[in-house]
């Protein structure tokens, strides 16, 4: 009886504590910052709304002199990407870097790094939706040591508005994401390299 009452007692603990650990993630996600005036370069970690667009219009504003698009499709190109977000192509030709070798958030760290070695970068603005960019961090930062990171979050549609949060789909997302940034900080998303 007792090692059932220390099992019941132990999973309450872990329980209680995911689920603290939960609503700071869930503030964390809804936290915005400006990135600086200038970095370096700029990397978008595609997979949502407005994050290819938001990257490229801080390209136009001047924030950095080149982007890397990573994780983008197979089949789009610069000049549809930038008609999308209704930017001359022209004002993109030699800035842009169409990343299309990452299929995670893991594979996003390791082409990054090897876009930041190529172009010799030390300070990055990574864009990314709020609630994924803990775990951005944590894989950028295990592949980038040295190289500051800023971050400059996107708020995607399903997050905005006042039913934001207490829609069952987006809490699901969220709690998933935020287990996903749990063994992403533990490192259980390495991979051998092969």
């Amino acid at each position: 009886m007792r090692v059932v009452r220390a099992v019941a007692g132990g999973l309450t603990i872990a329980a209680a504590a995911w689920a603290l650990g939960l609503a700071w993630f869930i503030y964390t996600a809804n936290r915005h910052a400006e990135p600086p005036a200038r970095a370096d370069g700029i990397v978008a970690l595609t997979g949502g709304a407005d994050r290819v667009e938001t990257a490229l219009h801080l390209l136009e504003q001047g924030r950095a002199e080149r982007v890397l698009l990573s994780g983008i499709g197979g089949g789009a190109d610069l000049a549809e990407i930038a008609r999308l977000a209704g930017i001359a192509p022209g004002a993109l030709a030699g800035r842009v870097t169409l990343g299309r070798a990452a299929r995670d958030t893991h594979g996003n760290a390791e082409e990054t790094a090897a876009w930041v070695r190529a172009n010799d970068i030390h300070s990055l603005i990574v864009v990314t939706a709020g609630y994924h960019m803990p775990r951005a961090l944590t894989e950028l930062g295990r592949a980038l040591p040295g190289v500051r990171l800023y971050p400059f979050t996107v708020v995607p549609p399903a997050m905005q508005g006042p039913g934001g949060l207490r829609d069952a789909g987006t809490l699901r997302l969220l709690a998933e994401e935020y287990t996903k940034w749990l063994a992403a900080t533990l490192g259980l998303s390495d991979r051998p390299a092969g």
